[in-house]
This record gives structure tokens, sequence and C-alpha cells, in this order.
């Protein structure tokens, strides 16, 4: 699902990080300087020096683009593909928290975070490709992956070009299975596939600001990224604006490929590992992450509460609860 809006992502970055940068380096090097978080919260670090053995590094596609990844723990792989416009920066205490148990990885994909822009490889299929790459950098046999949003997308394209040979599990965070509505679909259809637009031009559009309803583009989850009630949540937020500045007109290239797909076929078909999919009362998407389940054999769904923040960021508003969850499922 889309993220934020063109504007506001404008509007919410912070410094543009310095081309001298160096990677391969303690995230407090790379970012140039420490953060104090606007809020304190038990459990979770009051500054980014508090998190001791967190990393920047990166590495070459093979069709020349740098990406950028965040690192931190020792232990079995779980890497985290975020969605459109996301980045490692936002994934700050979910890492914190999974970093005691786990060999913890965010990729930023390309155009977004601290990765290259470029003008080409913008499609759901080379960001899988991106992520088969990333694998085999690392030189790991097995992984499991937790993909949120279009980060979910680009699992199962990951899936449908190389399998699931090297995942030992599979998680989804609230990811509309197609996101453009077909014409000659039933409302039923239309809920288990999760669609949420007529028209991926206007949803683009609507993205970057043009006046839209919801009809025409499902702007719940932007309505709930707008809702920062939760102190984590502000945290998380406040430290990826302050030293990521993604390129709007980079990111955008991207959106019309990710509207098009429709992955009801490798969702149905393709998925053979164990599977967890979550999702919140306060997201539209419950139906089609409840078909998901139906069609995934054995696949379990978390569905949070609006007490729980429950909707489209519930892993961001609500760290602790969905790392003791996630890590719940991964050692079953």
């Amino acid at each position: 699902m889309l993220r934020k809006s063109l504007p506001m992502m404008i509007a919410l970055s912070g410094l543009i990080l310095s081309s001298t940068m160096t990677f391969a380096a303690p995230a407090i090097e790379v970012l140039g300087q420490d953060y104090v978080f606007p809020n304190k919260i038990e459990g979770l670090p009051a500054k980014l020096s508090d998190f001791k053995g967190l990393e920047i590094n990166s590495f070459m596609t093979t069709d020349g683009v740098k990406l950028s990844y965040w690192e931190a723990g020792q232990g079995r792989p779980l890497i985290f593909i975020p969605g459109w416009s996301a980045n490692g920066a936002e994934y700050i205490n979910v890492m914190y928290l999974l970093s005691q148990k786990y060999h913890v990885y965010v990729i930023d994909p390309r155009n977004q975070g601290l990765s290259q822009n470029v003008e080409y490889g913008t499609r759901i299929a080379r960001f899988g490709a991106d992520l088969n790459e990333f694998i085999e950098h690392l030189g790991v046999e097995k992984v499991d992956l937790c993909g949120w949003s279009m980060g979910a997308s680009v699992v199962w394209s990951y899936i449908d070009l190389f399998g699931t040979d090297t995942i030992r599990k599979a998680v989804f965070i609230d990811e509309p299975i197609s996101i453009y509505t077909h014409a000659d679909w039933s409302e039923q259809e239309r809920q288990q596939a999760g669609g949420m637009t007529t028209s991926a031009e206007r949803m683009i559009a609507a993205f970057g600001g043009a006046p839209t309803n919801d009809q025409i583009v499902d702007m719940n989850a932007m309505r709930r990224y707008m809702e920062q009630g939760s102190p984590a949540f502000q945290n998380s937020e406040a430290f990826a604006q302050t030293f990521i500045k993604s390129d709007p007109k980079f990111m955008s290239l991207v959106l019309f490929d990710h509207a098009m797909n429709d992955w009801r076929d490798v969702v149905r078909h393709k998925i053979d590992v164990p599977t967890a999919i979550f999702t919140g009362e306060n997201s539209n998407n419950v139906p089609s992450q409840k078909w998901m389940q139906s069609v995934i054999p054995g696949a379990e769904l978390h569905v949070y509460s609006a007490q729980d923040q429950g909707d489209h960021f519930l892993a961001f508003k609500n760290p602790t609860k969905f790392t003791a969850d996630l890590a719940s499922f991964l050692e079953r």
C-alpha cells in the first residue's frame, strides 16, 4: 500500500545526507551525530548511541545500483523489506528489540532511504531481484523474510521469480494482494484482493496531493499515518525525518507498476513455507489478509485491536507487541 503523499515527504524530510558519508560503519558514524529521541520509553533506546552494534552497510547490485542496509545483532538472519517511501531508520525500535535475539537486516530499496537514486529498474520484479542479490550478498542459506506494505509485494515477486528454497519463514504486514480494482470484479473479489483504486494514474496523483475521494483511492492508510498518537511511532518517524531525505521524483517511478500487479496466483499457489500475516482493526485490508490466510496452508493471522494500534503502521506504533508476536512465530 502507498504510504505518504509526496508533498508530505518533502515537508517532513530532514537534512540531506552528505555525499562524503562512508558506509559499512556504525550508524552513528554514517549519520554523523548522535540523536536523542523525543519520548523516553522503557525498553527502547533513549538516544541513537544506546543502540550498540547498529551498522549501516551497502552492496552493489548486478545492474550497478548501490543499495544500503541497516544491520544489528547476532543469530538467525531476519530480513525486513520496507514499504513504499520507507527505510531502515523507521525500523529503529523494531531492530533494537529483535537484535537481542536475531541478526536483523533492513534493506533500503532502490530510490528509498540511503540507497542510490536511479531511473531504471523501477519495477517490483527488479526489487525482487534486488532482494535475491542481497541474500546472495549476505551468503546465508536460509532467511526469515518480513515484508511490510509494498515490501510484501517485493517478497511475493521474489517467491515468484526464485521460489522459497532460501526462505525459512515468511511474514507479511497489511498489504493488498492487488491494489488495482478490476472493473469486472464482484465486491467480494475486490475485498479478497484488497483493491483500493480504480485508476493507478489517479492514485499516483492523489498521493502527489491531487484532490481525490475514497471511491477513487482508499486514503485510510494516509489518515492513519497522520494519527501519530503512539510515542514509539513518534520516535521512529522523527528519527527518520531527521536523517533521511528520499527524493519523491525517484520514489514515484515504481508506483504504477506496484499498483498494477495482481499477486493472487503467487499467494494461492507458490507460498509453501510457514507464514504469518499481520493486520489490524483500523486497516481496510483485513478481508484480503483473511483471504490470504485461507489459501496459504497453515498460515496464521494476527488482527490487532484498535487499542493495540492495529492499523497499517502497527509494527512501528506498537513495536513491543509486534516484535514479541513475531519472535513467537519465528520460534515455533
